[in-house]
């Protein structure tokens, strides 16, 4: 057993031929096979896409993007497996599907457009989908993959979850990529907080990822670490607090969902229109198209931010959140308000932020060999705690140019 994970730990460092300097993790290691995914155009396309959107308007700092944070994701994950390999248990894994593992680690946002978060409650194609696509179709990254002697088709079922698989290494490689202390968040958190200049996502990776083993075919941590959860969580919900769900951050995503949801709605936009673009071209497509409400990309990129005229915390079946659930049903009730003000109806928008969760569902391997789940031996973030978080955070809002007052908000919306 230990010979073999010897020999797996021997076929990881293989991979260090060349090194990439992030200001986050400092050397980032690279076979050359890898390097030439790396600077195939799909990949190098996520260098021209911000990370967090609009919140550098918020935070100066915050203009990193999918590359930088694509890369750490890869370290993360080859710091998991180098961990893994060096402990004396047995493990469901081949020398082939470390590298598919490491090389899905690379790819998993390339499906990734601008503003993609903020506009995931529109009908769109998910992002996971999206990079499969352009795996099989993309003949320069479909080349470069089955260059470094992988099988596209098996990255493409690392990353996107929904393709049916009975293969149970592509399922704990799923496990390690999209889970509670997954490599994905691992970064994102860390790399978010560095360049906010806050310190909410810090997190103790190496830490972590000394204590995750391989338990039941899937990733768990060891019971000792049991409080790494509990920090993460917390951090999850301090980052949506002062960063992620900022009112200044949630105004310029709402600005652009409305203009993108406009726009599908009366066909002036297709949803394959927003995808494979970087930044500039996302917010070029007003100049291009006859663009619903082109003004807000406008009002966006400038920082011309609409402010907050009415906030309440969100309720599950509130008068106005039922008039609002649907997205294109909110289109008519933002036009209505509208109407009553006296205002054109790219002045009105509706921000529901979507659901959130601060339940972890990571396996918890015990001393004595037994598995219990993060919330059968975690009572801090209880069921009840979770909801008490998420409740502070959603919020129904309504946000306008400062030129309409609350006073005035406040009476239109007296049905």
């Amino acid at each position: 057993m230990q010979y073999r994970n010897t020999q797996l730990l021997a076929s990881l460092y293989r991979q260090s031929e060349t090194t990439i300097r992030d200001p986050l993790w400092k050397d980032i290691k690279l076979s050359r096979a890898f390097k030439t995914i790396l600077l195939t155009p799909a990949v190098q396309k996520l260098g021209r896409i911000k990370q967090l959107g609009p919140t550098f308007h918020l935070y100066p700092g915050a203009v990193h993007t999918r590359l930088d944070h694509s890369l750490g994701v890869y370290h993360i994950g080859f710091s998991i497996l180098q961990s893994l390999f060096g402990q004396n248990r047995e493990l469901p894994i081949t020398e082939e599907g470390a590298l598919t593992f490491l090389c899905a680690c690379l790819l998993h946002d390339i499906g990734h457009f601008p503003f993609a978060h903020s506009l995931k409650e529109l009908p769109l194609t998910s992002h996971e989908a999206i990079a499969c696509t352009m795996i099989h179709e993309d003949a320069a990254l479909h080349k470069a993959i089955e260059m470094a002697g992988l099988d596209p088709e098996r990255v493409g079922s690392i990353i996107d979850e929904h393709q049916e698989t009975t293969d149970e290494e592509i399922l704990l490689y799923r496990s390690i990529l999209s889970g509670t202390l997954d490599p994905d968040k691992l970064d994102y958190l860390n790399r978010d907080a560095f360049f906010c200049g806050v310190p909410y996502g810090t997190q103790d990776v190496s830490y972590i990822v000394d204590r995750l083993v391989v338990a039941g075919g899937r990733m768990a941590l060891q019971e000792e670490a049991l409080g790494s959860v509990e920090h993460l969580l917390f951090s999850k919900y301090l980052m949506y607090r002062n960063v992620y769900w900022h009112t200044t951050t949630r105004s310029a995503t709402a600005m652009i969902k409305k203009a993108v949801l406009a726009s599908l709605s009366d066909g002036s936009l297709q949803a394959e229109d927003l995808y494979g673009l970087d930044d500039e071209q996302f917010f070029s497509l007003p100049q291009l198209k006859q663009f619903t409400y082109s003004k807000l990309f406008s009002l966006v990129r400038d920082n011309q931010l609409y402010t907050v005229a009415f906030e309440k915390p969100y309720e599950e079946e509130g008068v106005l959140e039922t008039k609002n659930k649907d997205l294109f049903s909110r289109l008519s009730f933002e036009e209505r308000i509208a109407n009553k003000l006296g205002c054109d109806p790219s002045e009105v928008i509706v921000d529901i932020p979507e659901p959130i969760s601060f339940e972890a569902d990571l396996p918890i391997l015990h001393d004595n060999g037994s598995i219990s789940t993060f919330g059968e031996v975690d009572y801090l973030f209880s069921y009840d705690i979770g909801r008490v978080f998420t409740k502070s955070l959603r919020k129904f809002r309504i946000f306008t140019p400062h030129t309409i007052s609350s006073e005035a908000l406040g009476r239109a919306l007296e049905f």
